[in-house]
Parts: structure tokens; C-alpha cells; sequence
């Protein structure tokens, strides 16, 4: 194993000496003129390579959803380097080293087995590394130690760390959860979330998401369920506001609103795990949220969504962003989104 990855890094790309970073999120910044895929790019490159380069980490709201979506769009293959980055830490812990804890693990797992299924189809050695890692340090009682910075919906609870395994080890091409390393793991996944409910709406749709992927994750009914519920919150200008999806604490006291307009991170991740579920992109629901998507991208390429917690630099449109770009991909049969 040591010597396939090895091997496998021997071949990484040149990159790009410099990545202009986007500036702020504000909340004001005006809408683009149009949709354009090329802005989207360049936006997720600014704050996906950047926060690689700046903080030397994975995280949920950056760039672990930039691997998955930025590989869609047109341009330079500069997510190349966020890939090449954590398969270089995968091959240290593979080396004797400590990984930065439980969520790291299962964030970069989740990485690159989405990458995978969607670049080559093929598991990566170093890939199927991050999953072994991430399985042996499962809980008895199916869930990870998650990360719980009060950063909902995202870093605040053992809940979506599991969902997030779920979908590493559904999306692992090959066969990989019907391997002998990872049934046991699938097993135990499973009687967690038969004993745990879903927090909140937003969980379930996480859950809903990767029961697309991996069996026996939620019933029929479940999922009719979770369907229902997510098209009863939809906005009449067919946005979706993540503020909607649970409720959330905000850092400064002052209330999340749940009646607040569409937001990116909303309409792009409902949108998405909608189409994922089986609704099509005719249906009136996806398609007044796509439309909304395409029409509120702001002149950055990004697509604004306000921080859960607090208004400092609302990193959840990053995550956002992704979404907005995987529900439109999603929409054309996974192809890149057109102009």
C-alpha cells in the first residue's frame, strides 16, 4: 500500500504560483449580469486553493466541497492541488503519522471518494487509505468524534459526521463498502442512524442524500418523507434559506430567520439532494430552484449565504457555492454546467 501511494504522488501536476483570493462576503454585493460557469470557477478556486494554502487543513465549508464541485466547471485544473495536498497527508498517517482527529479523517475521505466517482470511476490506493483510517477510528457506536465548533449546520454535532461517512463510503467506486474492511463499519453505521433520529431537516436531507448512494439507510417512506418536507419549506420565488433547515444559535444572540429569503447554500443544497433522490429537473419545485440558482449568482461568482452564527466572513458560501454548482451539474445529467 506504502508503495502505491508513493508512486501515486510521484506524478503531481505543476500549480498555479497564484490564485487571486475573492474579496469579503458581503451580503450587499450585487448580482452578476448572468450566470456564468467561468466566475463560479474562479471564485472556488480563490477560496478553495487559498484556504489549502493559508491554513494547511480539509474543512467542510471550503474545501472539501470544492473537490467536489470545481472539477465541473471549466478552466485550469487547479482543485488538482487541494487533491494532491490531502493525498499527501493520507500517505503520512499511512507513514506512521497522527491525523488532525476524526473529522479530518472522514472530511478527506469524503473528498476523495467523491472525486473519485466522479474523475475516474476507479478507487485511488490513497483513497481507499483515507477510508480505512476513517473506519477504524469509528465508534462502537457507528459515529465519529466530530468536530463541535458551534458551526452549524456543518461543525456542531456527531450527526452529520456520520451522514458525511456514509456518503464516503457510498461514493467509493469499486465495491468498496461491500469490501471486508468495510462492512462491519456499514454495519454499525446503519444501527446508528436506526437508533438517531435527525436532528433537524437539515440532517435528514444529508441522510436523504446519501441513501442515494448507500442501501439501507432510510425506508421508502423515509424518504417520501424527507422529500415532502423539504418541498413544504421551499420559498415562492423557489429559493430554499438554510436558516429554514433547522434551528440554529446564532454566536451574537441575535435570531436566525427562518422566513429569511433563498440563500445559496439553501437552494443549492435542496435543489441537489432533491435531483440526487429521484425528482426530476422538470419537477416544478427543482425547477424554480434552479432557476433561482442561475439567477442569483453575485458578480464574484459566488452565491451569498448568511453565516449561521455569526457575520464575520460566512464561509457557508463556500459551501454554498458548491451546491449551487453540483444542483445544476446534477440537472444536466452530472455533465459540466453549460456558459
Amino acid at each position: 500500500m506504502r508503495a502505491a501511494l508513493l508512486l501515486a504522488l510521484a506524478a503531481a501536476p505543476a500549480f498555479a504560483a497564484d490564485v487571486p483570493k475573492p474579496g469579503p462576503t458581503r451580503a450587499d454585493e450585487p448580482l452578476a449580469r448572468a450566470y456564468s460557469a467561468a466566475k463560479a470557477a474562479e471564485y472556488l478556486d480563490g477560496v478553495g486553493v487559498n484556504w489549502t494554502r493559508d491554513h494547511k487543513c480539509v474543512t467542510c465549508h471550503t474545501n472539501m466541497p470544492y473537490l467536489t464541485a470545481r472539477p465541473l466547471l471549466p478552466g485550469e485544473n487547479e482543485w488538482q492541488e487541494v487533491r494532491t495536498f490531502l493525498e499527501k497527508d493520507v500517505t503520512s498517517w499511512s507513514n506512521g503519522g497522527k491525523p488532525r482527529g476524526d473529522t479530518y479523517v472522514v472530511a478527506t475521505a469524503f473528498a476523495l471518494a467523491f472525486n473519485d466517482a466522479q474523475q475516474t470511476g476507479k478507487l485511488h490506493p490513497t483513497t481507499r487509505a483515507a477510508l480505512d483510517t476513517m473506519l477504524d477510528v469509528q465508534r462502537k457506536t457507528g459515529d465519529w468524534a466530530w468536530l463541535k465548533c458551534d458551526w452549524p449546520p456543518l461543525e456542531h454535532d456527531d450527526y452529520y459526521g456520520a451522514a458525511l461517512a456514509a456518503l464516503a463510503v457510498g461514493y467509493a467506486p469499486e465495491g468498496y463498502a461491500k469490501t471486508e474492511k468495510a462492512r462491519a463499519g456499514v454495519e454499525r453505521l446503519k444501527g446508528y442512524f436506526r437508533k438517531t433520529p435527525a436532528p433537524d431537516l437539515h440532517h435528514a436531507a444529508v441522510l436523504l442524500w446519501a441513501s442515494t448512494k448507500l442501501d439501507g439507510l432510510m425506508t421508502a417512506d423515509e424518504q417520501k418523507a424527507a422529500v415532502a418536507a423539504l418541498r413544504g419549506i421551499q420559498h415562492k420565488g423557489g429559493g430554499w434559506a438554510l436558516a429554514a433547515l433547522g434551528k440554529y444559535a446564532r454566536h451574537d444572540e441575535t435570531p436566525n430567520d427562518p422566513a429569511a429569503a433563498g440563500d445559496g447554500y439553501g437552494t443549492g443544497f435542496v435543489t441537489f439532494v432533491l435531483l440526487r433522490a429521484g425528482v426530476p429537473a422538470a419537477d416544478p419545485a427543482v425547477a424554480k430552484g434552479l432557476a433561482w440558482i442561475k439567477a442569483n449568482q453575485r458578480a464574484s461568482g459566488r452565491w451569498f449565504t448568511r453565516s449561521l452564527s455569526n457575520d464575520k466572513a460566512h464561509y457557508i458560501a463556500n459551501a454554498g457555492t458548491a451546491f449551487c454548482v453540483l444542483a445544476l451539474a446534477e440537472a444536466e445529467g452530472g455533465e459540466k454546467p453549460t456558459r
